[in-house]
């Protein structure tokens, strides 16, 4: 008994799903044309062409109903993708997408209560067919355009830590990498990764790493100059550390830094000079002798 119930409203939901996609595909036009509506409405499509809002609003419309036709939502995941990227390079918010998304969920649903109104059971054998579905995609757009944010995000992370500490060559064979601000363990390591890449691009024999500008050194970002420095001299070059002020040098030795395997000097000119003479370079003083007669 109980299994032949089962199975009864399992054919009925079946059934359900079945009349569900056959009704938005019957008014697939009326319902993207009442969501472009209340999209505009809303604000929503700024910056869109007439022609990308009627691609982009059918697409999406397809998508979801494809989504409760087959249960998958492998094409739902493609689009969001390709959705939110495209909506990343043209600066929509993520609340822009998201109350897009929630507009058309809202709209499917008050065709589903226009038609099945006058009989309360299958109106909520409907909403139970549709609303998981609806719930799904959005999850699945939200997910989606946060992890391209995120992405984005780090790019521009990426590009101002490469820009705030750029390694420059001062002549053939001398690097100089100017540090400024603070340095946790993530920007030490970039710091690390854009010297060494330097060393081997110029084929440098010094870099002068200059740490003036850099408040507070802890033994954890120690360590890793340590660690930067011992792979400098394994491709070849030696690294000379500037700027190193009496609080930093104070809490290095309380915290007990092997200091022993850092070539040190207190400014930065001292360093270069120290690099000139590593390199074999004289720096000659040209004085102009004034009254002399041609």
């Amino acid at each position: 008994m109980q299994s032949t119930k089962t199975r009864s409203t399992a054919k009925a939901r079946e059934v359900t799903v079945e009349e569900l996609v056959t009704h938005f595909r019957e008014r697939r036009e009326s319902l993207r044309t009442q969501w472009v509506q209340a999209m505009m409405t809303k604000d929503l499509l700024s910056g869109l062409t007439e022609e990308e809002v009627h691609t982009e609003s059918t697409a999406i419309s397809d998508t979801c109903v494809g989504c409760l036709e087959t249960g998958k939502y492998d094409d739902a995941e493609s689009y969001a993708k390709r959705m939110t990227e495209r909506g990343a390079l043209r600066g929509m918010m993520p609340e822009q997408i998201l109350a897009g998304m929630l507009t058309l969920r809202d709209v499917y649903g008050r065709s589903l209560f226009e038609r099945y109104r006058r009989d309360p059971a299958r109106l909520l054998s409907a909403l139970d067919a549709y609303e998981p579905v609806a719930s799904r995609i959005v999850s699945i757009i939200a997910v989606a355009f946060v992890a391209e944010r995120e992405r984005v995000v780090r790019q521009q992370q990426d590009a101002m830590r490469e820009m705030s500490t750029p390694v420059l060559q001062i002549r053939e064979g001398l690097l100089l990498l100017p540090i400024i601000g603070l340095v946790d363990s993530l920007r030490a390591r970039q710091l690390t990764e854009q010297l060494l890449r330097s060393i081997r691009a110029a084929r440098a024999k010094v870099a002068v790493v200059d740490i003036t500008g850099v408040p507070v050194v802890d033994s954890k970002v120690a360590n890793h100059l340590l660690q930067t420095i011992s792979a400098a001299q394994l491709m070849g070059a030696k690294v000379i550390v500037t700027g190193l002020s009496a609080e930093i040098a104070t809490t290095l030795v309380a915290v007990g830094v092997d200091l022993s395997k850092i070539h040190t000097l207190c400014d930065l000119q001292g360093g270069i000079d120290e690099a000139d003479r590593l390199l074999g370079y004289r720096v000659l003083h040209v004085r102009e002798e004034t009254g002399r007669t041609q």
